[in-house]
């Protein structure tokens, strides 16, 4: 097969950049913009060719062809593009959240809506298979979605622990790392450390991405190799699911915070609401156009994607 050209780098790094903001966002998945960007299997491929074998043809046969076997230009464009777009907007994002919630969300909930449509019609057969793998999906999402926030553990295991456990999430379409750290209480930790460039915490969670992404990539090759279609039928129900989440309009239903941080920051229990006769619906016009952007943009990024997943580096 041909190799990737200058252009086609450059669109694999802009695609490692929407992840990386996508993982950023607590209730969106960088893995489902790499699903319907076209180069989800790849990345699940490539992961898993980093394994003994390739080590032994490093010392074997030299690093041209362990480059070659572990598709080394596509991790290194892709990765790239993934950690300049944390390091760039971990603090953007987290500040928009703060000062136009409504909006975001909003946004979001578009990259959803349009992700649920374009990962749905890969499936190939309906059957009463995949549409049960479809309602598991959606519940698990929907029970995941609804755990409320849990107390910071700083300690040097837990951040090994968040790490592997977020980035099998990160890599899962519809499943959102970024919320699996703020139910392990560590989001904060995590991407202000990033902000503030404190090594120690980096490299710690750094350990448990790579031992949670070696583990966890083996088992979903497996099962796209053996049961694509239900796979992709319970990821799309984790899509549904996490609708839930990602709903703009919310209201506090406690008085007393959730979680006190320890830089005052109070997480509150929180409940979906309609946007009428809620304070936000001033803002309903300006949410329906961030909702229609963000499904513009994976309309965009689907129809350039199926032309990465043909190609080779």
């Amino acid at each position: 097969m041909e190799k990737r050209t200058n252009k086609q780098y450059a669109l694999l790094t802009l695609k490692g950049m929407a992840m990386g903001a996508a993982d950023v966002v607590p209730g969106v998945s960088g893995g489902t913009i790499a699903f319907i960007s076209g180069i989800y299997e790849e990345l699940i491929s490539t992961i898993n060719a980093i394994n003994l074998s390739a080590i032994k043809t490093l010392f074997q046969k030299g690093v041209k062809p362990f480059w070659k076997q572990i598709n080394g230009n596509f991790l290194v464009f892709l990765f790239s593009g993934i950690i300049l777009s944390i390091t760039l907007f971990s603090s953007i994002v987290i500040g928009l959240l703060e000062s136009h919630p409504i909006l975001v969300w909003s946004f979001f909930l578009g990259l959803i809506i349009a992700s649920i449509w374009l990962v749905g019609k890969t499936i190939n057969k309906w059957d009463v298979k995949t549409i049960l793998g479809l309602l598991i999906g959606t519940g698990l999402a929907l029970w995941v979605s609804s755990i409320q926030t849990v107390a910071s553990v700083d300690a040097s295991w837990y951040i090994v622990l968040s790490g592997s456990i977020a980035i099998c999430a990160m890599i899962l379409p519809g499943i959102s790392g970024s919320f699996i750290l703020i139910l392990l209480g560590s989001y904060h930790m995590v991407y202000g450390a990033i902000k503030e460039m404190n090594l120690e915490i980096i490299g710690l969670f750094a350990l448990g991405c790579i031992i949670g992404l070696l583990s966890f990539s083996k088992v979903l090759k497996y099962l796209f190799a053996k049961f694509k279609n239900i796979t992709i039928a319970i990821l799309t129900g984790f899509m549904v699911g996490s609708i839930y989440k990602v709903w703009p309009w919310k209201v506090k239903i406690e008085s007393e915070p959730l979680v006190v941080h320890s830089d005052g920051r109070e997480d509150y229990m929180m409940s979906n609401v309609l946007p009428s006769g809620y304070e936000g619906d001033s803002q309903i016009v300006f949410s329906i156009f961030c909702f229609l952007i963000g499904i513009a943009l994976i309309v965009v990024l689907e129809r350039v994607g199926p032309k990465e997943e043909k190609q080779d580096s």
